[in-house]
């Protein structure tokens, strides 16, 4: 995995697309987002979030065909969308696919 997502797919200077990935029971490393982005979970599952130093943060549920917008500021994400509105999180944490079935979401980070 390479920045914050498993692999990117596009990238101009607007935008980058990235195909994300994860395993049942795989964790995303250690990861900073630097700009708001939006996400679409193609095959949602249940992510144990993490922050830097280990803390678990909780679970946050993600439905398959969700749809996530999250704004950054000062060092912190927020949900802006309905699914999850409000939540918070360090903009440095990891994910871990608690579920059964693999995790797949398309994020589109704006620059």
């Amino acid at each position: 995995m390479a920045g914050v997502g498993t692999e990117k797919v596009f990238e101009n200077d607007k935008v980058i697309v990235w195909n994300f990935v994860l395993a049942p029971g795989e964790e995303t490393p250690m990861h900073t987002h630097e700009h708001a982005y939006m996400w679409y979970a193609i095959a949602g599952a249940p992510l144990q979030i993490y922050d830097e130093h280990g803390n678990d943060l909780g679970v946050f549920d993600v439905p398959t065909g969700g749809i996530f917008s999250l704004k950054l500021e000062d060092g912190f994400l927020e949900v802006l969308s309905e699914n999850g509105k409000g939540a918070r999180v360090p903009a440095t944490h990891k994910a871990r696919n608690i579920g059964k079935t693999a995790y797949r979401e398309v994020l589109v980070e704006y620059k």
